[in-house]
């Protein structure tokens, strides 16, 4: 579907898929899983963690932190990342409703 097809749906259908896309890779689980547990971490740690290297993990980061999931903090050189709580709540909102609404479906 191309970016201006986005338009036809509502913003919280967008915004549902825009989670979805950023929580859709393995790594990004484990890097969401691995912060839960730590409350936070410094982008080398995860390198220690998951079997990635650093530029690798450096693009999961940027996608999450995109679609608002993690935040990053810069602490000297380094960035310290967590999950955002507003965002984490809400992702789990809509998840919860969408799946809701499908539960109750003919099937």
């Amino acid at each position: 579907m191309g970016a201006t097809k986005s338009e036809l749906f509502s913003e919280e259908d967008n915004r549902i898929a825009t989670l979805a896309k950023a929580i859709g890779h393995p790594a990004r689980i484990a890097i969401i899983k691995h912060l839960a547990v730590t409350k936070g971490c410094i982008c080398g740690d995860l390198v220690d963690v998951l079997p990635l290297s650093q530029s690798t993990i450096s693009q999961h980061l940027k996608a999450l932190k995109e679609a608002g999931i993690i935040m990053g903090e810069v602490e000297g050189a380094k960035i310290c990342y967590c999950i955002n709580p507003v965002t984490f709540a809400q992702t789990k909102n809509y998840f919860e409703a969408f799946f809701a609404e499908i539960k109750n479906c003919c099937c």
